[in-house]
């Protein structure tokens, strides 16, 4: 009876790893396909499990199950690695500095029905961060901070019953400022141009698109994405994307957004940072993003603690002396001329079905 247990249990858990990790590859942008860019950990685990119990099943089973198993589960692990501490970072980590070359971020998806204001107080007065970027306010959410943010010289607020309301506040020098929608489905995207105390120009891009759920298929995630960073990169200043991306950091998508914009990730290197389900602790995938280009770097990355969101926030501090800045960073790896090529006959097809003029 035993031993009629562990086959069975084999068989599931084999079964979930191999379809689990074949799914993905298929080029869909079906919400259930493309939900399955997410567990990765968790389906590298249960194949873990899976290639454990092959030794201890009756042969040729163990071997016919446990062979695939452990194939799927060394690609889950593969594209698992860059985002653990096993893989070369592509940022050190430069030493904290007053001189006015810093700005500190902070990003929270604060889950709309969430009504722990008290905890993201909180979070604003401990890390007192020079930008602010809220997402999923409404009314209720604005009426709570309203006397938090008091502290900032510029806010501009965006508030929806719909999950994707925004709030973003700044005490720095504001050049421009504006929330477009850059895709069929009313989910905004915010652009800033701003300035360090010092004086360096930079340009801040917040995006909270939609994310692979019934009746949210991902073509309109996925172009939004590689739209706005060609969007907001038409000008040659450093750049960062800080959100909600509703896309796990090792999919297929954020690795062409990430390579197509040239980007680097303070993840890489450093562990999964996985902000969301902060409720769920094996459910937890890394989806909250930021991404900067070579002109910044990172003198602090991490995770905030629970503020009744099902996301964590994170909090970040970013170097823009270039001097400093080139000698902490990696150069981003060249993109192939057939990825860069796809990726602006994706963007260029999605603004004509969005009527917009050439941006």
């Amino acid at each position: 009876m035993l031993f009629l247990f562990l086959e069975a249990l084999l068989f599931a858990t084999a079964a979930i790893v191999v379809v689990g990790s074949l799914i993905p590859f298929i080029p869909s942008h079906h919400w259930w396909i493309r939900a399955w860019d997410f567990p990765r950990l968790q389906v590298a685990c249960i194949g873990l499990l899976a290639c454990g119990l092959a030794p201890f099943v009756s042969q040729p089973i163990g071997l016919l199950l446990g062979v695939p198993a452990a194939l799927a589960t060394s690609w889950q692990a593969y594209r698992i690695w860059p985002f653990t501490p096993l893989h070369p970072v592509e940022m050190d980590l430069i030493p904290k500095s007053d001189s006015g070359t810093q700005v500190t971020i902070v990003s929270s998806n604060v889950e709309m029905p969430n009504d722990r204001f008290d905890d993201v107080r909180a979070l604003i007065e401990d890390t007192d961060p020079d930008i602010l970027f809220l997402m999923e306010t409404d009314d209720r959410w604005y009426d709570a901070l309203k006397d938090c943010l008091a502290r900032y010289p510029t806010i501009r607020t965006h508030l929806r019953d719909n999950y994707y309301g925004m709030i973003f506040a700044t005490r720095l020098p504001v050049r421009d400022l504006d929330i477009v929608y850059l895709s069929h489905d009313d989910t905004p995207t915010l652009f800033a141009e701003l300035e360090t105390p010092a004086g360096q120009m930079f340009r801040f891009v917040g995006l909270h698109p939609r994310p692979p759920v019934p009746g949210n298929d991902t073509q309109d995630r996925d172009a939004e994405l590689l739209y706005a960073a060609r969007f907001a990169r038409k000008l040659d200043v450093p750049l960062m994307v800080v959100g909600d991306f509703n896309d796990a950091a090792w999919s297929s998508s954020s690795r062409t957004f990430k390579a197509v914009g040239e980007y680097l990730d303070p993840r890489v290197g450093r562990g999964l940072v996985a902000s969301f389900d902060a409720n769920r602790p094996w459910l937890r995938v890394p989806i909250d993003q930021l991404y900067v280009t070579v002109e910044m770097g990172v003198s602090e990355f991490r995770r905030g603690g629970n503020v009744g969101s099902d996301h964590f926030p994170l909090i970040a501090r970013v170097e823009m002396d270039r001097e400093i800045v080139d000698q902490a960073n990696r150069e981003p790896a060249n993109v192939p001329t057939k990825k860069r090529e796809l990726a602006d006959r994706i963007v260029e097809d999605y603004r004509q079905r969005l009527n917009r003029p050439e941006d």
